[in-house]
């Protein structure tokens, strides 16, 4: 019985090991050492990335370790757009932000995954500029008594957090 063991465990071995590549493959995660999730099947999740400076916090929903750099992913249950949307790609560079905040290490790039395709946005000096301008901007409306909508999209409108107390709701 103990000959029948050891090619039983080798099979369950390759049966595992074929199916942990094609979940990855499925994931459409990029190569690297996966060293933190926030989507909770991993159990409890982290605490948010926060810098004091800027007040911004975040948790990207992985990050990748590719060599010495850590790399963000953003991940969307929708199908791709042509290009990311600028919001999603905002988004990244702010947890590449906190990313280089957290460790003095920026990364190149971070990566949205859509359902059916992944874009790399770089991260440099003119994006971190750019997420900057952003934040200043949103800071300043909030001091605003008024701040009005900045889109025409029925969709946000309708998932939006204030709709209930908006009066500038399209639906």
């Amino acid at each position: 019985m103990p000959e029948l063991l050891i090619p039983i465990l080798l099979l369950l071995s390759l049966l595992l090991f074929w199916l942990s590549g094609r979940s990855r493959k499925k994931s459409a995660l990029p190569r690297g050492h996966i060293i933190y999730s926030d989507t909770g099947l991993w159990g409890k999740t982290e605490k948010p990335f926060f810098d004091v400076e800027t007040q911004l916090t975040g948790k990207p929903d992985y990050l990748i370790r590719q060599g010495d750099m850590l790399i963000p992913v953003e991940v969307k249950s929708h199908y791709s757009p042509t290009e990311p949307y600028d919001s999603h790609v905002m988004q990244l560079m702010a947890y590449c932000y906190l990313l280089e905040a957290a460790n003095g290490i920026p990364p190149s790039h971070g990566i949205i995954q859509y359902r059916n395709r992944s874009f790399a946005v770089d991260y440099g000096q003119e994006q971190k500029e750019t997420l900057m301008e952003l934040l200043d901007e949103i800071q300043s409306s909030r001091r605003e008594k008024d701040c009005s909508r900045s889109h025409q999209e029925a969709v946000r409108c309708a998932r939006c957090g204030f709709r209930d107390i908006c009066d500038q709701k399209l639906i």
